[in-house]
């Protein structure tokens, strides 16, 4: 897989701070485009109004565009965003502009990649990068209050919507990608599923740099907290780690010292110019918000700086004379710890040793869930899941494994409807199934951090790394059984092997943290008075020891 030269990015961002641009909607509006002007010659006679349908710009007033580029670019900025914010597939139609959305991609990335080829090439010793932007959508894939359970787009669409876009901005010469302002988490979480597609489609890897949004309160707009956003995202091979919009940088604050503080790799910071001011602006200015990131910066909490809506040059050369010559954050050493989220997080460590998993939305294991499933009363069957979070369930397994349903259709339905419950949706979810297109379709509804039960080596090892790999790039952790192609373990000898076999492939060829990997080490039946049943305790609790010892920082688990 081939790689561009830009890749130098990172070694810059050890040695200073990066200053990125500000709002390109902002500089827009300065210019006043009327509806003639979205159009151009080429829309003139377009069916649909394109005011503010900024993208399109791109391809109408490219010069409009590359002079924002280049006053940015003059202000200091060393990151140039491209004016393709909402040029996906998805927030295209609303404009009727879908079938231009890989060409809309190409010249924003083409517009950009000029400008800053154009100021490298002036000062070589500041090299200037292209951020293809990708924003969020309208669209919510994790929550739906007015009809819960309900989803207008699905994951698979959003992929596809966001790979058209992302195939347009690496066609156009980018140097990074930015899916930025993310306000439900699930919609990331197809971002970057898309973006690791269409690298290995292309076969090229670019840095990836993901910003989140957080609102007054600490949580996104589906009520994630920050711990709970890093953690839902953590899978991705991303450079950096921010958030911007929203709020001001005195209102961001606190948000930004907990990632700084939680998370191993860059972080990014580009707030708002203050909040609104009821006036259609905001209430800072360039002084009070380049001292307030000057501050994030003497602190040791940012790495890459910049501005959000109702930002300009004006703010972008403050900000760049502020942290000029403060040292830039060092990444720190955070150790691997198992963590899972819903809307909160939930470590697994020294705290917290043990979790309880909620087994009774599962229709294998309660006659009165999959009465209440099979009947379609998917409402009274999720007063089960919150009937065992308020018991103190730390996780609730949803398992829809029975002949007469279509388990993708219920699993898809449940896990939505959990998504929508504020009472329920704070726990992560285990996705239960022996088939693995319900794992999938269980997956593609999670915007948090789940576990996938199960998986294991039972059809070799080539069948066993697919699943597992298309489970990292869901983000879940997973439980693997001590099952290969021989059987299942009945011995601890056996079970070990098996354990350490898969923990040496998914560690080393499917991009699995130890922590992340939970072994079911099988305790089979121990009470029914047969002789050859009678050692199985023994073998299961000697197994765990020696996993524990011989599979560094995997975590085990059984059911009784």
């Amino acid at each position: 897989m081939s790689t561009r030269p830009e890749c130098y990015f990172e070694e810059l961002l050890a040695e200073r701070i990066l200053v990125l641009d500000g709002a390109m909607g902002t500089m827009i509006q300065r210019y006043s485009p009327s509806e003639a002007d979205y159009r151009g010659e080429r829309f003139r006679k377009h069916p649909i109004d394109l005011k503010n349908a900024g993208d399109v710009l791109v391809l109408t007033q490219p010069k409009m565009i590359g002079e924002i580029h280049r006053q940015y670019l003059a202000a200091g900025a060393d990151i140039i965003e491209t004016d393709s914010f909402n040029a996906n597939i998805i927030s295209m139609e609303e404009f009727g502009l879908a079938e231009q959305t890989y060409e809309i991609n190409v010249a924003a990335a083409r517009l950009a990649r000029a400008a800053c080829d154009e100021f490298t090439a002036s000062n070589p010793n500041k090299p200037r990068f292209v951020a293809g932007s990708i924003g969020p959508t309208k669209v919510l894939l994790s929550f739906n209050a007015d009809k819960p359970g309900f989803r207008p787009v699905t994951f698979d669409q959003m992929v596809a919507s966001y790979a058209v876009q992302i195939r347009g901005l690496i066609e156009g010469g980018i140097d990074l990608l930015l899916p930025e302002t993310s306000f439900d988490t699930l919609n990331i979480k197809a971002c970057l599923f898309a973006i690791e597609e269409v690298f290995t489609e292309l076969g090229v890897r670019l840095p990836v740099m993901v910003s989140g949004t957080i609102f007054n309160g600490g949580r996104t707009l589906t009520g994630q907290s920050v711990e709970a956003f890093w953690t839902s995202v953590s899978h991705a091979p991303m450079l950096t780690i921010g958030l911007n919009c929203a709020l001001g940088p005195k209102q961001m604050r606190p948000y930004v010292e907990t990632l700084a503080n939680l998370a191993p790799k860059y972080i990014s910071c580009y707030p708002n110019a203050g909040m609104p001011d009821g006036f259609g602006g905001f209430d800072s200015n360039p002084a009070e918000v380049a001292s307030n990131l000057r501050e994030f910066a003497l602190n040791g909490w940012v790495n890459i700086v910049g501005g959000c809506c109702g930002t300009n040059p004006d703010f972008i050369k403050a900000i760049a004379q502020a942290v000029d010559g403060v040292a830039p954050r060092r990444i720190p050493e955070i150790p691997g710890i198992s963590a899972y989220c819903g809307k909160e997080r939930i470590d697994l460590g020294p705290a917290v040793n043990f979790m309880m998993i909620g087994e009774r939305t599962n229709v294998t294991g309660s006659r009165k869930f999959a009465r209440l499933i099979k009947e379609g009363k998917f409402d009274d069957a999720l007063a089960v899941a919150r009937e065992q979070v308020e018991g103190g369930a730390n996780m609730i397994d949803v398992n829809m494994d029975e002949g007469l349903l279509d388990s993708q259709a219920a699993m898809t339905t449940f896990v939505n409807l959990i998504s929508d419950d504020p009472d329920v949706n704070k726990v992560p979810v285990m996705v239960d199934s022996s088939k693995f297109s319900v794992i999938e379709a269980g997956l593609k509804c999670l915007d948090g951090k789940g576990v996938v039960n199960s998986i294991s080596m039972k059809e070799g090892e080539e069948a066993f790394l697919t699943q597992a790999r298309r489970i990292r790039r869901y983000g879940a952790a997973v439980v693997v059984m001590a099952f290969d192609e021989q059987g299942q373990a009945t011995d601890c000898e056996n079970k070990v092997r098996i354990c350490k076999r898969a923990y040496h492939l998914l560690t080393t060829q499917a991009g699995f943290p130890p922590e992340d990997i939970i072994f079911d080490a099988n305790i089979l039946t121990v009470g029914t008075g047969m002789e050859e049943h009678s050692n199985y305790a023994v073998e299961f609790i000697e197994a765990l020891r020696r996993i524990k010892a011989e599979c560094p920082g995997a975590r085990t688990s059984g059911g009784v």
